[in-house]
């Protein structure tokens, strides 16, 4: 009998708010409606976003940069829940299976639990596996303290997926 390891990963983003008034928040899988919009390449979902990484991370096939960054065009504008859906089918076509997700929302703004069965709903429908959401401020402290902009940082589980050859799928090397 040969023993699955489980893998983790770890994911983090960071965006700053956009000076345009007319940029939509989207986090977690969401629209944020009178809320200010993020600055970035995308939709700037930093939820979504920090857990793509979390998963290229575990699955050790790169990172966001990597797969959608600002020299891929096809993704400018592209929604966080198309991108994390895009990373879970890598992580699968790479022999891996996802167990979990976990991300958390750092900033004051928006209230994470107003919408948490939402978010989470949401990013596991695209993740194709649970993602759990939760939320916190930093006490007024560093960039999100100020309220500049909006952070987050994402733990994924993956474990390799058996082959018909009953062994077990090794992390294809980068």
């Amino acid at each position: 009998m040969t023993m699955v390891i489980p893998r983790t990963g770890i994911g983090v983003d960071v965006h700053a708010y956009s000076d345009d008034p007319e940029r939509e928040l989207w986090v977690a899988g969401l629209n944020w409606p009178g809320e200010r919009g993020l600055e970035g390449h995308s939709d700037s979902d930093v939820a979504a976003h920090a857990c793509c990484d979390a998963l290229f991370s575990a699955a050790g096939i790169g990172d966001l940069g990597q797969h959608f960054g600002v020299d891929r065009p096809e993704f400018a504008g592209a929604s966080g829940a198309a991108l994390l859906a895009e990373a879970a089918r890598q992580v699968r076509a790479a022999g891996f299976e996802i167990g979990n997700v976990s991300v958390q929302v750092i900033g004051n703004r928006p209230k994470i639990g107003t919408r948490r069965l939402d978010a989470q709903q949401a990013l596991s429908a695209a993740a194709g596996a649970d993602v759990s959401v939760s939320g916190t401020t930093t006490d007024a402290l560093g960039l999100t303290g100020r309220g500049e902009g909006v952070a987050a940082i994402a733990n994924a589980l993956v474990y390799p997926v058996a082959r018909d050859d009953a062994s077990v799928a090794a992390p294809r090397p980068q």
